[in-house]
Protein backbone atom coordinates (compact mmCIF):
# COMPACT_ATOMS: atom_id res chain seq x y z
CA UNK A 1 0.00 0.00 0.00
CA UNK A 2 1.37 3.41 -0.92
CA UNK A 3 0.24 6.97 -0.62
CA UNK A 4 -0.74 8.60 -3.84
CA UNK A 5 2.53 9.72 -5.34
CA UNK A 6 4.66 12.18 -3.54
CA UNK A 7 7.65 13.06 -5.62
CA UNK A 8 11.33 13.51 -5.66
CA UNK A 9 12.53 14.92 -8.96
CA UNK A 10 15.75 16.26 -10.39
CA UNK A 11 15.56 19.69 -12.00
CA UNK A 12 18.18 22.19 -10.88
CA UNK A 13 18.06 20.01 -7.77
CA UNK A 14 15.50 18.04 -5.79
CA UNK A 15 11.89 19.15 -5.82
CA UNK A 16 8.95 17.48 -4.15
CA UNK A 17 5.57 16.42 -5.42
CA UNK A 18 1.80 16.20 -5.37
CA UNK A 19 -1.48 14.60 -4.62
CA UNK A 20 -4.57 14.97 -6.79
CA UNK A 21 -7.18 17.57 -6.00
CA UNK A 22 -10.78 17.99 -6.99
CA UNK A 23 -13.85 20.06 -7.22
CA UNK A 24 -16.56 18.73 -4.94
CA UNK A 25 -19.67 19.54 -3.01
CA UNK A 26 -17.52 21.55 -0.61
CA UNK A 27 -15.94 23.66 -3.37
CA UNK A 28 -16.45 27.36 -3.02
CA UNK A 29 -15.62 30.43 -5.01
CA UNK A 30 -13.02 32.88 -3.78
CA UNK A 31 -15.66 35.56 -3.35
CA UNK A 32 -17.69 33.43 -0.95
CA UNK A 33 -14.75 32.87 1.41
CA UNK A 34 -13.93 35.17 4.29
CA UNK A 35 -10.52 36.49 3.30
CA UNK A 36 -10.48 39.24 5.89
CA UNK A 37 -9.80 38.89 9.58
CA UNK A 38 -9.23 40.91 12.71
CA UNK A 39 -6.11 38.84 13.32
CA UNK A 40 -3.10 41.17 13.47
CA UNK A 41 -0.10 40.11 11.41
CA UNK A 42 3.14 41.41 12.86
CA UNK A 43 6.25 42.14 10.80
CA UNK A 44 8.79 39.33 10.71
CA UNK A 45 11.80 39.95 12.92
CA UNK A 46 14.68 38.56 10.91
CA UNK A 47 17.75 37.22 12.66
CA UNK A 48 20.68 34.88 11.90
CA UNK A 49 19.60 31.25 11.66
CA UNK A 50 20.62 29.06 14.59
CA UNK A 51 23.77 27.06 13.87
CA UNK A 52 24.20 28.49 10.37
CA UNK A 53 27.16 30.39 8.98
CA UNK A 54 25.29 31.35 5.81
CA UNK A 55 25.00 35.12 6.05
CA UNK A 56 22.76 35.28 2.96
CA UNK A 57 19.92 33.53 4.81
CA UNK A 58 17.94 34.88 7.77
CA UNK A 59 15.27 33.20 9.88
CA UNK A 60 12.02 34.35 11.41
CA UNK A 61 8.54 33.36 12.46
CA UNK A 62 4.99 34.44 11.82
CA UNK A 63 1.92 33.60 13.88
CA UNK A 64 -1.25 32.68 11.98
CA UNK A 65 -4.60 31.50 13.36
CA UNK A 66 -5.92 27.95 13.14
CA UNK A 67 -9.08 29.46 11.69
CA UNK A 68 -9.05 32.93 10.15
CA UNK A 69 -12.79 33.21 10.78
CA UNK A 70 -12.31 32.45 14.48
CA UNK A 71 -8.77 33.45 15.54
CA UNK A 72 -9.42 32.61 19.18
CA UNK A 73 -9.25 28.85 18.51
CA UNK A 74 -5.48 28.81 18.49
CA UNK A 75 -2.55 29.54 16.22
CA UNK A 76 0.35 28.10 14.26
CA UNK A 77 3.83 29.60 14.34
CA UNK A 78 5.23 29.30 10.82
CA UNK A 79 8.99 28.94 10.40
CA UNK A 80 10.26 31.22 7.64
CA UNK A 81 13.63 31.71 5.94
CA UNK A 82 14.73 34.51 3.66
CA UNK A 83 17.55 34.27 1.13
CA UNK A 84 18.36 37.92 0.56
CA UNK A 85 18.64 39.12 -3.03
CA UNK A 86 22.25 38.66 -4.07
CA UNK A 87 22.28 41.97 -5.96
CA UNK A 88 20.44 44.46 -3.72
CA UNK A 89 20.64 47.21 -6.34
CA UNK A 90 18.52 45.08 -8.70
CA UNK A 91 16.14 43.73 -6.07
CA UNK A 92 12.55 43.50 -7.33
CA UNK A 93 10.89 42.27 -4.16
CA UNK A 94 9.96 39.02 -2.46
CA UNK A 95 9.34 35.73 -4.24
CA UNK A 96 7.55 33.13 -2.12
CA UNK A 97 8.44 29.54 -3.00
CA UNK A 98 6.98 26.13 -2.24
CA UNK A 99 8.54 22.73 -3.08
CA UNK A 100 5.36 20.63 -3.16
CA UNK A 101 4.02 17.72 -1.20
CA UNK A 102 1.64 18.54 0.31
CA UNK A 103 3.28 18.09 3.66
CA UNK A 104 6.84 19.13 2.95
CA UNK A 105 8.43 22.01 4.74
CA UNK A 106 9.76 24.51 2.25
CA UNK A 107 12.21 26.49 4.36
CA UNK A 108 15.20 24.56 2.99
CA UNK A 109 14.66 26.18 -0.41
CA UNK A 110 16.19 29.34 1.00
CA UNK A 111 19.34 27.49 2.09
CA UNK A 112 19.56 25.62 -1.22
CA UNK A 113 18.39 28.40 -3.50
CA UNK A 114 21.30 27.89 -5.90
CA UNK A 115 20.12 24.33 -6.58
CA UNK A 116 16.51 25.28 -7.27
CA UNK A 117 16.74 28.64 -8.97
CA UNK A 118 18.90 30.43 -11.52
CA UNK A 119 21.39 33.04 -10.44
CA UNK A 120 19.24 35.69 -12.13
CA UNK A 121 16.34 34.93 -9.82
CA UNK A 122 18.64 34.82 -6.81
CA UNK A 123 20.06 38.22 -7.81
CA UNK A 124 16.66 39.90 -8.18
CA UNK A 125 14.50 38.46 -5.41
CA UNK A 126 14.43 37.90 -1.70
CA UNK A 127 13.49 34.23 -1.77
CA UNK A 128 10.96 33.60 1.00
CA UNK A 129 10.64 29.94 1.94
CA UNK A 130 8.50 28.64 4.77
CA UNK A 131 7.22 25.46 6.35
CA UNK A 132 3.45 25.52 5.78
CA UNK A 133 1.09 24.95 8.70
CA UNK A 134 1.42 21.43 10.10
CA UNK A 135 4.78 20.74 8.44
CA UNK A 136 8.49 20.89 9.10
CA UNK A 137 9.64 23.21 11.88
CA UNK A 138 6.38 25.13 12.02
CA UNK A 139 4.47 24.41 15.21
CA UNK A 140 2.38 22.53 15.97
CA UNK A 141 3.14 19.98 13.26
CA UNK A 142 1.46 16.74 12.24
CA UNK A 143 2.95 13.75 14.06
CA UNK A 144 1.28 10.36 13.76
CA UNK A 145 3.70 7.43 14.06
CA UNK A 146 7.39 6.76 14.57
CA UNK A 147 7.89 4.01 11.97
CA UNK A 148 6.18 3.23 8.68
CA UNK A 149 6.93 -0.42 7.91
CA UNK A 150 3.97 -1.88 9.78
CA UNK A 151 1.58 0.45 7.97
CA UNK A 152 3.02 0.62 4.45
CA UNK A 153 5.25 -2.41 3.97
CA UNK A 154 2.29 -4.73 3.43
CA UNK A 155 1.60 -6.81 0.35
CA UNK A 156 -0.35 -4.84 -2.23
CA UNK A 157 -2.42 -5.32 -4.27
CA UNK A 158 -4.03 -7.97 -2.04
CA UNK A 159 -5.01 -11.35 -3.44
CA UNK A 160 -6.97 -12.76 -0.51
CA UNK A 161 -9.63 -11.39 1.86
CA UNK A 162 -7.05 -11.62 4.65
CA UNK A 163 -4.51 -9.50 2.77
CA UNK A 164 -7.18 -6.91 1.97
CA UNK A 165 -8.29 -6.75 5.59
CA UNK A 166 -4.68 -6.27 6.64
CA UNK A 167 -4.52 -3.15 4.43
CA UNK A 168 -7.77 -1.81 5.88
CA UNK A 169 -6.65 -2.50 9.44
CA UNK A 170 -3.28 -0.81 8.83
CA UNK A 171 -4.98 2.28 7.40
CA UNK A 172 -7.34 2.50 10.33
CA UNK A 173 -4.50 2.05 12.82
CA UNK A 174 -2.49 4.81 11.15
CA UNK A 175 -5.50 7.15 11.17
CA UNK A 176 -6.15 6.39 14.82
CA UNK A 177 -2.58 7.37 15.68
CA UNK A 178 -2.93 10.62 13.74
CA UNK A 179 -6.13 11.47 15.58
CA UNK A 180 -4.54 10.59 18.91
CA UNK A 181 -1.33 12.55 18.40
CA UNK A 182 -2.41 15.46 16.16
CA UNK A 183 -6.17 15.59 16.34
CA UNK A 184 -6.31 19.22 17.46
CA UNK A 185 -4.77 20.60 14.28
CA UNK A 186 -6.03 18.11 11.67
CA UNK A 187 -9.09 20.23 10.70
CA UNK A 188 -6.94 23.35 10.15
CA UNK A 189 -4.19 22.37 7.67
CA UNK A 190 -6.06 22.59 4.37
CA UNK A 191 -4.68 24.12 1.20
CA UNK A 192 -7.25 26.89 1.44
CA UNK A 193 -5.96 27.80 4.93
CA UNK A 194 -2.34 27.72 3.76
CA UNK A 195 -3.26 30.00 0.85
CA UNK A 196 -4.52 32.52 3.42
CA UNK A 197 -1.16 32.16 5.16
CA UNK A 198 0.55 33.32 1.97
CA UNK A 199 -1.36 36.56 2.23
CA UNK A 200 -0.35 36.86 5.89
CA UNK A 201 3.27 36.36 4.85
CA UNK A 202 2.87 39.14 2.31
CA UNK A 203 1.52 41.44 5.00
CA UNK A 204 4.32 40.49 7.38
CA UNK A 205 6.83 41.32 4.64
CA UNK A 206 5.20 44.73 4.19
CA UNK A 207 4.73 44.34 0.43
CA UNK A 208 1.68 45.28 -1.62
CA UNK A 209 2.34 42.52 -4.16
CA UNK A 210 4.60 39.48 -4.19
CA UNK A 211 5.80 36.94 -6.73
CA UNK A 212 5.41 33.19 -6.31
CA UNK A 213 7.11 30.08 -7.70
CA UNK A 214 5.60 26.72 -6.73
CA UNK A 215 6.55 23.19 -7.71
CA UNK A 216 4.07 20.28 -8.01
CA UNK A 217 1.53 20.59 -5.17
CA UNK A 218 2.91 24.11 -4.85
CA UNK A 219 0.95 24.77 -8.05
CA UNK A 220 -2.35 24.02 -6.32
CA UNK A 221 -1.36 26.09 -3.32
CA UNK A 222 -0.19 29.02 -5.43
CA UNK A 223 -3.17 29.11 -7.76
CA UNK A 224 -5.51 28.88 -4.76
CA UNK A 225 -3.79 31.95 -3.28
CA UNK A 226 -3.93 33.75 -6.65
CA UNK A 227 -7.65 33.03 -6.92
CA UNK A 228 -8.36 34.23 -3.37
CA UNK A 229 -6.08 37.28 -3.39
CA UNK A 230 -5.63 38.26 -7.06
CA UNK A 231 -4.79 41.89 -6.33
CA UNK A 232 -1.71 40.83 -4.36
CA UNK A 233 -0.11 38.89 -7.23
CA UNK A 234 2.84 40.42 -9.05
CA UNK A 235 3.80 37.28 -11.01
CA UNK A 236 3.26 33.56 -10.50
CA UNK A 237 4.85 30.44 -11.98
CA UNK A 238 3.69 26.92 -11.17
CA UNK A 239 5.65 23.87 -12.33
CA UNK A 240 4.18 20.35 -12.46
CA UNK A 241 0.47 21.01 -11.94
CA UNK A 242 -2.55 18.75 -11.72
CA UNK A 243 -5.99 19.26 -13.25
CA UNK A 244 -7.78 21.49 -10.72
CA UNK A 245 -11.18 20.17 -11.77
CA UNK A 246 -10.45 16.44 -11.54
CA UNK A 247 -11.66 14.40 -8.59
CA UNK A 248 -8.96 12.83 -6.46
CA UNK A 249 -10.04 9.43 -7.79
CA UNK A 250 -9.68 10.56 -11.39
CA UNK A 251 -6.38 12.28 -10.68
CA UNK A 252 -5.19 9.10 -8.99
CA UNK A 253 -5.99 7.17 -12.16
CA UNK A 254 -4.22 9.82 -14.23
CA UNK A 255 -1.15 9.44 -12.05
CA UNK A 256 -1.31 5.64 -12.22
CA UNK A 257 -1.40 5.90 -15.99
CA UNK A 258 1.49 8.38 -15.92
CA UNK A 259 3.66 6.13 -13.77
CA UNK A 260 2.73 3.15 -15.94
CA UNK A 261 3.82 5.02 -19.05
CA UNK A 262 7.17 5.95 -17.54
CA UNK A 263 7.70 2.37 -16.35
CA UNK A 264 7.02 1.13 -19.89
CA UNK A 265 9.56 3.64 -21.23
CA UNK A 266 12.13 2.53 -18.65
CA UNK A 267 11.65 -1.18 -19.44
CA UNK A 268 11.74 -0.58 -23.20
CA UNK A 269 14.98 1.36 -22.93
CA UNK A 270 16.42 -1.34 -20.67
CA UNK A 271 15.55 -4.01 -23.21
CA UNK A 272 17.25 -2.01 -25.96
CA UNK A 273 20.47 -1.29 -24.06
CA UNK A 274 22.82 -4.13 -23.22
CA UNK A 275 24.43 -1.85 -20.63
CA UNK A 276 21.22 -1.83 -18.57
CA UNK A 277 21.72 -4.03 -15.52
CA UNK A 278 18.19 -5.43 -15.93
CA UNK A 279 18.59 -6.08 -19.68
CA UNK A 280 17.67 -9.77 -19.43
CA UNK A 281 18.65 -10.55 -22.99
CA UNK A 282 16.39 -7.80 -24.34
CA UNK A 283 13.35 -9.01 -22.42
CA UNK A 284 13.23 -6.59 -19.49
CA UNK A 285 9.43 -6.30 -19.66
CA UNK A 286 8.86 -10.02 -19.24
CA UNK A 287 11.56 -10.22 -16.57
CA UNK A 288 9.89 -7.45 -14.57
CA UNK A 289 6.49 -9.12 -14.72
CA UNK A 290 8.03 -12.40 -13.56
CA UNK A 291 9.91 -10.67 -10.73
CA UNK A 292 6.62 -9.20 -9.47
CA UNK A 293 5.12 -12.69 -9.33
CA UNK A 294 8.21 -14.14 -7.66
CA UNK A 295 8.31 -11.48 -4.95
CA UNK A 296 4.57 -11.82 -4.39
CA UNK A 297 5.09 -15.55 -3.79
CA UNK A 298 8.29 -15.18 -1.77
CA UNK A 299 9.07 -11.73 -0.31
CA UNK A 300 12.77 -10.92 0.07
CA UNK A 301 14.09 -10.48 3.60
CA UNK A 302 16.79 -7.83 3.90
CA UNK A 303 16.91 -7.40 7.66
CA UNK A 304 15.09 -9.07 10.52
CA UNK A 305 14.03 -5.70 11.94
CA UNK A 306 12.66 -4.34 8.64
CA UNK A 307 9.73 -5.10 6.39
CA UNK A 308 10.53 -7.75 3.81
CA UNK A 309 10.45 -6.67 0.17
CA UNK A 310 6.83 -7.47 -0.60
CA UNK A 311 5.10 -6.76 -3.86
CA UNK A 312 3.84 -3.52 -2.31
CA UNK A 313 7.38 -2.50 -1.35
CA UNK A 314 8.55 -3.26 -4.90
CA UNK A 315 5.84 -1.09 -6.44
CA UNK A 316 6.69 1.77 -4.08
CA UNK A 317 10.35 1.50 -5.09
CA UNK A 318 9.38 1.60 -8.75
CA UNK A 319 7.19 4.66 -8.17
CA UNK A 320 10.08 6.43 -6.46
CA UNK A 321 12.32 5.81 -9.47
CA UNK A 322 9.75 7.01 -11.99
CA UNK A 323 9.97 10.63 -10.82
CA UNK A 324 13.07 11.09 -12.98
CA UNK A 325 15.18 9.06 -15.38
CA UNK A 326 18.06 10.13 -13.14
CA UNK A 327 17.04 7.21 -10.91
CA UNK A 328 16.66 4.62 -13.64
CA UNK A 329 20.19 3.19 -13.41
CA UNK A 330 19.67 2.76 -9.66
CA UNK A 331 16.38 0.97 -10.29
CA UNK A 332 17.87 -1.34 -12.92
CA UNK A 333 20.63 -2.37 -10.50
CA UNK A 334 18.09 -2.94 -7.73
CA UNK A 335 15.83 -5.05 -9.95
CA UNK A 336 18.78 -7.12 -11.15
CA UNK A 337 19.87 -7.76 -7.57
CA UNK A 338 16.30 -8.69 -6.59
CA UNK A 339 16.29 -11.33 -9.31
CA UNK A 340 19.22 -12.89 -7.48
CA UNK A 341 17.42 -12.74 -4.13
CA UNK A 342 18.92 -9.50 -2.82
CA UNK A 343 16.25 -6.90 -1.99
CA UNK A 344 18.61 -4.28 -0.52
CA UNK A 345 18.36 -1.90 -3.47
CA UNK A 346 14.58 -2.16 -3.66
CA UNK A 347 14.28 -1.48 0.06
CA UNK A 348 16.51 1.60 -0.30
CA UNK A 349 14.25 3.08 -2.98
CA UNK A 350 11.23 2.32 -0.79
CA UNK A 351 12.95 4.09 2.11
CA UNK A 352 13.74 7.07 -0.10
CA UNK A 353 10.05 7.36 -1.01
CA UNK A 354 9.06 7.43 2.66
CA UNK A 355 11.90 9.82 3.59
CA UNK A 356 13.56 7.36 5.97
CA UNK A 357 16.77 8.78 7.45
CA UNK A 358 20.07 6.96 7.94
CA UNK A 359 19.41 6.58 11.66
CA UNK A 360 16.10 4.85 10.96
CA UNK A 361 13.89 7.78 11.89
CA UNK A 362 11.40 9.60 9.69
CA UNK A 363 10.39 13.19 9.26
CA UNK A 364 6.72 14.10 9.29
CA UNK A 365 6.49 14.69 5.54
CA UNK A 366 4.42 11.64 4.71
CA UNK A 367 2.16 12.05 7.71
CA UNK A 368 1.43 15.67 6.83
CA UNK A 369 1.02 14.69 3.17
CA UNK A 370 -1.74 12.27 4.03
CA UNK A 371 -3.38 14.59 6.56
CA UNK A 372 -3.55 17.53 4.13
CA UNK A 373 -4.56 15.39 1.14
CA UNK A 374 -7.41 13.67 2.98
CA UNK A 375 -8.61 16.99 4.39
CA UNK A 376 -8.63 18.63 0.96
CA UNK A 377 -10.33 15.74 -0.80
CA UNK A 378 -10.80 12.28 0.70
CA UNK A 379 -12.03 10.92 -2.63
CA UNK A 380 -13.73 7.59 -2.02
CA UNK A 381 -15.95 7.79 1.04
CA UNK A 382 -15.84 4.17 2.21
CA UNK A 383 -14.06 0.86 1.78
CA UNK A 384 -16.81 -0.17 -0.62
CA UNK A 385 -16.34 3.03 -2.61
CA UNK A 386 -12.57 2.42 -2.86
CA UNK A 387 -13.20 -1.13 -4.08
CA UNK A 388 -15.63 0.09 -6.74
CA UNK A 389 -12.80 1.86 -8.58
CA UNK A 390 -10.21 -0.91 -8.52
CA UNK A 391 -10.99 -2.34 -11.96
CA UNK A 392 -10.87 1.15 -13.46
CA UNK A 393 -7.39 1.70 -11.98
CA UNK A 394 -6.20 -1.63 -13.37
CA UNK A 395 -7.63 -0.79 -16.79
CA UNK A 396 -5.79 2.54 -16.75
CA UNK A 397 -2.50 0.97 -15.59
CA UNK A 398 -2.32 -2.85 -15.85
CA UNK A 399 1.02 -3.16 -14.01
CA UNK A 400 0.68 -0.48 -11.34
CA UNK A 401 -3.02 0.38 -11.16
CA UNK A 402 -3.97 -2.21 -8.56
CA UNK A 403 -1.37 -0.92 -6.14
CA UNK A 404 -2.56 2.66 -6.67
CA UNK A 405 -6.19 1.67 -6.14
CA UNK A 406 -5.88 0.01 -2.75
CA UNK A 407 -5.59 3.11 -0.59
CA UNK A 408 -8.05 3.18 2.29
CA UNK A 409 -6.61 5.90 4.53
CA UNK A 410 -8.57 8.87 3.17
CA UNK A 411 -11.79 6.85 3.01
CA UNK A 412 -11.39 6.22 6.75
CA UNK A 413 -9.99 9.65 7.65
CA UNK A 414 -11.34 11.00 10.98
CA UNK A 415 -11.80 14.64 9.88
CA UNK A 416 -14.45 15.87 7.45
CA UNK A 417 -13.42 17.52 4.20
CA UNK A 418 -12.44 21.20 4.33
CA UNK A 419 -13.70 23.95 2.06
CA UNK A 420 -11.89 24.23 -1.25
CA UNK A 421 -11.52 27.07 -3.66
CA UNK A 422 -12.55 26.65 -7.29
CA UNK A 423 -9.27 27.60 -8.94
CA UNK A 424 -9.61 30.20 -11.69
CA UNK A 425 -6.86 32.76 -11.18
CA UNK A 426 -9.42 35.38 -12.14
CA UNK A 427 -7.97 38.87 -11.85
CA UNK A 428 -4.45 37.67 -11.01
CA UNK A 429 -3.04 38.28 -14.50
CA UNK A 430 -0.94 35.77 -16.46
CA UNK A 431 -0.04 32.56 -14.62
CA UNK A 432 2.78 30.61 -16.25
CA UNK A 433 2.32 26.85 -15.98
CA UNK A 434 5.22 24.47 -16.71
CA UNK A 435 4.54 20.87 -17.77
CA UNK A 436 6.91 18.05 -18.67
CA UNK A 437 6.34 15.41 -21.36
CA UNK A 438 7.62 12.55 -19.21
CA UNK A 439 6.15 13.57 -15.86
CA UNK A 440 4.66 10.55 -14.09
CA UNK A 441 3.31 12.32 -11.00
CA UNK A 442 1.68 15.27 -12.76
CA UNK A 443 1.12 14.09 -16.34
CA UNK A 444 1.25 16.72 -19.06
CA UNK A 445 -2.44 16.27 -19.90
CA UNK A 446 -3.34 17.24 -16.33
CA UNK A 447 -0.93 20.17 -16.34
CA UNK A 448 -2.40 21.41 -19.61
CA UNK A 449 -5.87 21.35 -18.04
CA UNK A 450 -4.58 23.52 -15.21
CA UNK A 451 -3.37 26.10 -17.73
CA UNK A 452 -6.62 25.93 -19.67
CA UNK A 453 -8.70 26.33 -16.50
CA UNK A 454 -7.02 29.58 -15.50
CA UNK A 455 -8.29 32.92 -16.73
CA UNK A 456 -4.87 33.72 -18.19
CA UNK A 457 -2.97 30.45 -18.09
CA UNK A 458 0.20 30.24 -20.19
CA UNK A 459 1.69 26.76 -20.75
CA UNK A 460 5.36 25.93 -21.29
CA UNK A 461 5.99 22.31 -22.33
CA UNK A 462 9.38 20.81 -21.41
CA UNK A 463 10.62 17.71 -23.23
CA UNK A 464 12.11 15.60 -20.40
CA UNK A 465 11.56 12.42 -18.37
CA UNK A 466 11.16 13.94 -14.92
CA UNK A 467 8.70 15.49 -12.53
CA UNK A 468 8.69 19.30 -12.94
CA UNK A 469 10.57 21.02 -15.73
CA UNK A 470 12.33 24.18 -14.53
CA UNK A 471 16.07 23.63 -14.83
CA UNK A 472 15.77 20.84 -17.39
CA UNK A 473 17.17 23.09 -20.12
CA UNK A 474 18.11 26.71 -20.78
CA UNK A 475 14.94 27.33 -22.79
CA UNK A 476 12.53 26.88 -19.89
CA UNK A 477 14.84 28.69 -17.47
CA UNK A 478 14.98 31.73 -19.73
CA UNK A 479 11.23 31.77 -20.36
CA UNK A 480 10.40 31.53 -16.66
CA UNK A 481 13.09 34.01 -15.59
CA UNK A 482 12.07 36.57 -18.21
CA UNK A 483 8.53 36.43 -16.92
CA UNK A 484 9.37 36.63 -13.22
CA UNK A 485 11.97 39.37 -13.67
CA UNK A 486 10.77 41.41 -16.66
CA UNK A 487 7.09 40.34 -16.68
CA UNK A 488 7.59 39.23 -20.28
CA UNK A 489 4.82 36.69 -20.86
CA UNK A 490 5.94 33.68 -22.92
CA UNK A 491 3.95 32.40 -25.87
CA UNK A 492 1.32 29.88 -24.83
CA UNK A 493 2.28 26.26 -25.62
CA UNK A 494 5.97 27.14 -26.00
CA UNK A 495 7.92 23.86 -26.25
CA UNK A 496 11.40 23.62 -24.74
CA UNK A 497 13.68 20.80 -25.90
CA UNK A 498 17.28 19.85 -25.36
Amino acid sequence: MTFRPLAVAVTLALTLATCGNSSSSSDTTANSLNTTTDFIVNPIEWKPCDGSTNTEVECGNIEVPFDYADPEQGSFVLFVKKHNAANPADRIGSMLVNPGGPGFGGSSLADDAQYYFSQDLIDHFDIIAWDPRGTGESTPAVDCVDTFDEYFGLDSPPETPEEKQALIDASQAFNDKCAENSGTILPFISTQASAQDINSLRLALGEEKVSYFGFSYGSELGTTWATMFPDTVRAIVVDGAVDPNASSVQEGMNQAKGFEGQLATFLKQCSEKTTCAFHNGGKAEAAFDQLVLDIDATPLEVSKDRTPVTQGVLFTAVAQAMYSDYYWPQLSEALSAAQKGDGTGILQLYDDYYQRKEDGTYGNELEAFLAISCLDDPGASSVKDVDSHIEDFIAAAPRLGGNFAYGYSCALWPVKQAAKVTITGKGAGPIVVVGTTGDAATPLDSTRKMAQGLEKGILIVVDANQHTGYGANSCVVKAVDDYLIELTVPTNETTCKG
